[in-house]
Order: structure tokens, then sequence, then C-alpha cells
């Protein structure tokens, strides 16, 4: 059986034209949290040119609306795209409406981990925050605030013991941070207590969830492409959705790869990670 290998591109004016619409992660691939990357806004603007729907989707635990006052602030303006759609979206969302059986059954105590103290994500939710894992009926785990993950340990055993369950706003296990080092992400989290025997919901990619509601609120039936750095999340969460994924190499899988890498080499590196892209570059550009 021949297996299609990834293909380099250039830049998106390689292969733009073959899309309706485009999903684009933001962390790693428009910017590293401080800065743009170079000529992302310019790519950005000649995707929106072409005519097709242009969507951010990003695995943060932030509610959209700090999505788009970031996006602002960094360059992106409201004109560069359709929409934007985030994970910790997505659970508000589930809070607020509770028609999901996970979300349903929940008591009204969380105890949260978080990057700040940001709590727009529970807002007018009814739900009260605790810090007592003794007095909590679920655990929000929407950012990072210890040193490690095995300083999680205790208070995850605990919460086990009580048979808690543990919903997760933002999926990665790992991020970019703009001196380029990698920092764990609430994603760990929930995969270090969903392997400890803990009942975990998640939200964002790969989960289809966002990119149904993207086809639905963009009305585009097209072809689409996902673009992005990473290949668990990113490039598998775009296959999940019928799309073709172009796999930005200069991300969180930078150190994986050499800057020239060979087609063979991204395919491994897809491989081991369940999802092989249609294209790679090192950079997203257009």
């Amino acid at each position: 059986m021949t297996i299609l290998l990834p293909k380099p591109i250039s830049g998106l004016r390689d292969i733009a034209d073959g899309y309706d619409l485009f999903v684009v992660d933001q962390w790693g691939v428009l910017h590293d949290g401080a800065k743009p990357h170079p000529g992302a806004i310019e790519a950005l603007r000649k995707l929106k040119e072409t005519g097709a729907a242009v969507t951010l989707l990003s695995n943060s635990g932030k509610r959209v609306s700090e999505s788009y006052k970031r996006l602002s602030a960094l360059g992106f303006s409201r004109d560069l795209y359709d929409l934007a759609i985030t994970s910790g979206e997505q659970v508000h969302q589930g809070l607020m409406r509770r028609d999901d059986p996970f979300y349903a059954t929940l008591g009204p105590r969380f105890l949260m981990f978080a990057w700040d103290d940001d709590r727009a994500i529970v807002d007018g939710t009814g739900f009260d925050e605790t810090d007592d894992i003794e007095q909590a009926d679920f655990i929000l785990c929407a950012g990072t605030d210890r040193p490690s993950l095995d300083a999680y340990r205790p208070i995850l055993t605990r919460a086990l013991e009580r048979g808690l369950p543990l919903t997760c706003a933002n999926p990665d296990r790992v991020s970019v941070q703009p001196d380029g080092s990698l920092k764990i992400c609430p994603g760990a989290i929930a995969e270090l207590y969903e392997g400890m025997g803990g009942t975990v919901k998640w939200h964002g990619k790969p989960g289809q969830d966002a990119y149904r509601a993207i086809r639905q609120e963009t009305g585009v039936s097209g072809p689409g492409l996902g673009i992005g750095d990473s290949l668990s999340h990113d490039i598998a969460g775009a296959v999940g959705a019928g799309m073709d994924g172009l796999f930005i190499t200069g991300g969180i899988h930078r150190d994986d790869l050499q800057e020239n890498a060979d087609a063979e080499s991204v395919a491994d590196l897809g491989r081991s990670h369940g999802a092989i892209p249609t294209y790679y570059q090192r950079g997203f550009s257009w």
C-alpha cells in the first residue's frame, strides 16, 4: 500500500486556492504570547483576501472574549478573521447550559487550577469556588499554578478518593513560552488524573465539537485546512474533521525535527503522534 507523504510548501500561497475554510491555531502559529510571529499578520490577511472563511481555534482555558483582546493587542485586528473559538469558552457554555450529562450532574462547588485570578470562565454560571478539596464537588482545570506535574499528585489523589470529576478547559500538555521554554498545561494534569482512574471531561482539539461549531457558524461545507504546530491536537483534530492539515514545524515540535526536515521525518513524527499532515512548512507565512 502506498502511503502519501506530507508535502513541503514554501508558503500558504502554494495551496490557499484549494480551500473554502481555514482553521488556524493561535499560540505557536500566529504568536508566542508576547509578539506576532514574523509574517503571521500578513499571512492571515492574505488568507482572508482569498474569500475563504478564516477561523481561529485555540486550546485556551480563557473565554473567547479574552482571546479577542489578546489578538487585538498583538496586532491581529478583527477584520483578519471571521471568528474565534476557545476550549475555555466551550467549558463556560457547558457550565451555563448544563445540557450535557457531565455538567448536568455536577455539584455546586469547584476547586480550580488556573494561570491567574481570571474567573470569567465561571461568571454567571451559579457555581461557587472553594480552595478546600474536601468541600469541592468537581475540579475545573483551566491553567497550571504549580512548579511541576508531581506537585498536583497529592490533591489529585484525594480528589480520586472522593470520586470528583474534572473538566479540562485546555487539553494541551505543554506550550511554548516567549523565551522558547516549554511549560506544562492543563491537559497534562487531566491526563495524569485520567491515568489514575479519575473521570475527565475534555474540551478542545482534537475533539470534534469545535469543528462542528465552526462549520455551523460559518455555513461553509467545502474543503477545509487545519493549520497548527501540534500534531496530536491541531493536525489530529483537522484529520478527524475530514480536513487537510498544514503542520507548522517551527512550533512545539521544533526540537523534534531538523530545520530542513524531509517528508519522511515529518511523516514518522506524525505517525508517532497519531496524525500525518498533508503539508508542512517551518512558519506560518504567505
